[in-house]
């Protein structure tokens, strides 16, 4: 009896120290989470509710604040590249060292080539992981014949343009290059500098005077065996001569140019009779890869404006010119540093 009245004694302690215990716990908690709500709170006041911190790129251009200005659009270049007998592994150096994902690629390794050499090329081609995931690389495969003093070298020059503008007209110009040609700028520098150019222009060195051509080239008539023999053979002289043209002006410069496409489009799909008209008169013209094109801009005046006397070439030769230009070594490395050509 009296062990139990003790137990009940401790009962009523116990019982109000476990309340008194339990009601100092919850006020502790309920303030630290009071604390803690008001914190969280705080950092969430710094952005206002449906609105965006001011320094937020959104809102800068929501704010319709005005962009930085564009530079100009970049423009894409049309390479033909042409190479003959024992020219592949040039020909293949030159296209990777002008190789840009942006530009357009014609190769062609005329008929003097073995067929083992345009195999090669047709396979390197078409095997090329870059080359075949762009598409921007095409080879002649049916090859031409082609006499470096001859029509048939205009006549192959034409004939990538006419690829190239069915292929792909998304391109600005038309530069045809030999596998003798090495770029001394990267592509990327290139499109750079044309970038801020009028895509009218057409680099084409040029002058009437012709001098001492107007007796060696002007009036001789040639033919070009290229046009119907499957080998190449020397071009055929005439005993007659012609007299020089009075229907137009000729023009003489550089085979290689920089030609814009609304140009090449006139010449191949042309709205007036010139281009054809020449292209026939320089059938029987020496060195007609010199004067053709020359010739073509400057006697239409709407193209004739857009001429820029340069070749963008850095190119020796002898006095007067033999059919080939001097091979550059690194002798010339500075003077083609300095020349600030492309090619």
């Amino acid at each position: 009896m009296m062990l139990m009245i003790m137990e009940k004694k401790w009962i009523f302690p116990f019982v109000i120290t476990s309340i008194v215990c339990i009601f100092f716990l919850v006020s502790s908690f309920n303030m630290g989470l009071v604390s803690s709500v008001h914190n969280i709170n705080s950092i969430f006041s710094i952005f206002p509710m449906g609105q965006r911190k001011p320094g937020y790129v959104e809102s800068k251009i929501e704010s319709g604040s005005p962009l930085p200005p564009s530079g100009p659009p970049i423009p894409r270049f049309a390479y033909l590249i042409s190479g003959s007998k024992g020219d592949l592994e040039k020909l293949w150096r030159v296209l990777h060292a002008l190789y840009h994902p942006r530009n357009q690629y014609v190769v062609h390794l005329d008929l003097e080539s073995p067929a083992e050499e345009r195999l090669t090329l047709a396979s390197r081609t078409k095997n090329n992981t870059m080359f075949s995931k762009m598409g921007n690389v095409y080879m002649i495969t049916k090859a031409n014949m082609v006499t470096y003093r001859g029509p048939t070298m205009v006549a192959n020059t034409l004939h990538a343009c006419a690829i190239l503008l069915k292929r792909n007209k998304d391109w600005d110009w038309f530069i045809n290059l030999s596998a003798s040609d090495y770029p001394l700028v990267t592509q990327d520098d290139l499109l750079y500098a044309f970038s801020a150019l009028n895509r009218d222009l057409n680099f084409i060195e040029h002058t009437s005077e012709l001098g001492w051509k107007l007796d060696k080239r002007a009036m001789p008539l040639i033919i070009d065996p290229g046009l119907y023999l499957s080998t190449k053979t020397e071009v055929v002289w005439a005993s007659q001569k012609r007299k020089l043209p009075t229907a137009f002006k000729l023009f003489t410069g550089s085979a290689w140019t920089v030609l814009s496409r609304p140009f090449i489009e006139f010449i191949i799909m042309g709205w007036d009779n010139l281009p054809r008209t020449l292209l026939m008169y320089y059938t029987n013209f020496i060195s007609s890869p010199e004067g053709y094109f020359q010739t073509v801009v400057c006697n239409v005046p709407e193209f004739a404006k857009t001429v820029v006397n340069h070749d963008m070439h850095f190119i020796k030769w002898d006095n007067p010119p033999k059919q080939h230009p001097h091979i550059l070594s690194l002798n010339e490395l500075g003077k083609m540093i300095m020349s600030n050509a492309a090619f």
